[in-house]
């Protein structure tokens, strides 16, 4: 059967011998009825309908050639009009009516065809889908950043939170964003708030005792392990002198040293020094310094470096309660956890915890809080494999979590009016702490940190046993 509109023909041939005959066919083209399929026409629409929405965002959008195999156009985001070269890779998938698969009034699946996903994996743009329906003009959107197997192919749409409109710009924006480095800012759009920063200026004793030792450090560490009461750490060994805020002679510390050697210099000869190596040192004698202020309060994980909150003495779980930036607030900074709600043996504990950095900047130095989570399986040992719980919480963590934690480990820190096991603590209560704090400094932000940058907020952990928040800050 040829197709519609060929004209075949025929000329015959005859040989003298009139033996045989050939018939020669020409066939003539005289033009074809082309026809737009359904499938075509709703695409096209489908992209001019994201194209005006990207703009109606504040946007720009630019589509490709009919080449191409699995993106359909590059959003370019825009602040306030000023393009920021920061582009997404977009793929458009319209349908002019239906519902889609599992579709309620909070939201639906869909997924995404292998040959697609493959494609996408391999992109060096950020990848969002985009889903237009033309019977009700909606448009939503998924990341596919995170697409890692087989399994994910199937994204969850939120009909409230995946909507492409002017609420989403914020973390649009967030996805061209590197992620790697030793950090990263995210571009604010919406409107101006103050920001605290993570850094706790140091208010450092005015003297600082130097004494000569013959002991390593090793060998002074062995020395101190024998003391069986009035152990104390906060000292460091440079080659024959060992630094400490605190008279030597006074304490058990006198046995490291060599006892007619001991001097009393000012803090800043030390502080202030502009070798490298003696402001590693002197961020050391800090650090041992801070651990044994809070040896009441907090644990030092040496693997890990990162100090966090012991048990409480009467059992396990621990609330903190202090002064927020605003009112009175609580945390549970060690939260046990059980197999069974509420029941059952302990599965592990969680403790608030932070990553301490000392720095020197001009001539002031300070304490750089990185809060951060440890895990241990009674409230002692630490947990095995406690990589899967981090990255878990870490993923709840908001801006306004992290805020909260760095206030809560200032307030700690400072010793402003807090409470502590149901007992009042004030600043006074611990006369032997070296080392006092300051209040962290705070910058106003033109533009607000968008909440949605933090990530989704993923399913709600396991409950703690006795306790109806989740570890949570209140603020």
């Amino acid at each position: 059967m040829l197709p519609r509109g060929i004209i075949v023909g025929s000329n015959e041939f005859h040989r003298e011998d009139n033996v045989s005959r050939v018939e020669i066919w020409s066939v003539r083209v005289i033009g074809v009825n082309k026809k737009i399929t359904a499938s075509q026409r709703i695409g096209e629409i489908g992209e001019k309908a994201a194209n005006l929405q990207f703009l109606r965002i504040g946007f720009q959008f630019d589509g490709r050639s009919r080449l191409e195999a699995g993106i359909d156009g590059i959003a370019e985001v825009m602040d306030n009009d000023q393009p920021t070269a920061k582009m997404i890779a977009v793929q458009v998938k319209a349908t002019e009516s239906g519902s889609y698969a599992g579709e309620t009034d909070a939201g639906f699946t869909y997924r995404v065809r292998a040959s697609d996903f493959e494609y996408w994996r391999g992109s060096n743009l950020p990848v969002i889908l985009v889903l237009y329906r033309q019977s009700d003009d909606t448009f939503f959107w998924k990341s596919l950043e995170n697409l890692v197997g087989e399994a994910e192919r199937t994204l969850q749409i939120d009909k409230e939170r995946d909507v492409l409109d002017g609420r989403a710009k914020d973390r649009l924006a967030a996805l061209t964003v590197a992620k790697q480095g030793h950090g990263y800012y995210v571009p604010p759009l919406g409107g101006g708030e103050e920001a605290i920063i993570n850094m706790v200026p140091l208010q450092l004793p005015e003297e600082i005792f130097v004494a000569q030792t013959q002991l390593s450090t090793q060998k002074a560490l062995a020395r101190m392990n024998k003391v069986r009461e009035g152990q104390r750490y906060d000292w460091m060994i440079d080659e024959t002198s060992l630094w400490t805020f605190c008279d030597p002679l006074t304490t058990t510390v006198r046995d490291l040293v060599e006892r007619d050697q001991v001097e009393r210099i000012e803090t800043d000869f030390l502080a202030q020094h502009d070798a490298v190596d003696q402001q590693h040192k002197f961020a050391g004698l800090l650090r041992h310094t801070l651990a044994h202020d809070f040896r009441d309060l907090l644990g030092w994980d040496r693997k890990k470096k990162q100090f966090y909150f012991l048990p409480s003495p009467g059992g396990v779980a621990r609330k903190f309660r202090y002064l927020g930036a605003k009112q009175k607030t609580q945390a549970d900074v060690v939260s046990v956890y059980q197999k069974s709600k509420g029941e059952g043996p302990v599965d592990y504990v969680r403790h608030h915890s932070f990553h301490p950095r000392f720095e020197r900047l001009a001539d002031k130095w300070y304490l750089i809080v990185n809060p951060s989570y440890y895990f241990t399986s009674d409230g002692e040992r630490a947990l095995n494999y406690p990589d899967a719980l981090l990255s878990g919480k870490k993923r709840l963590d908001t801006n306004s979590t992290v805020r909260g934690q760095v206030i809560m480990w200032h307030r700690l820190l400072s010793g402003m009016d807090f409470e502590d096991a149901g007992e009042l603590l004030t600043p006074d209560t611990k006369t032997d702490r070296i080392i006092k704090f300051g209040l962290p400094p705070s910058v106003e932000l033109p533009k607000s940190v968008p909440e949605d940058v933090w990530g989704a907020k993923a399913q709600k952990s396991r409950k703690p046993s006795g306790s109806n928040e989740q570890g949570s800050l209140d603020l």
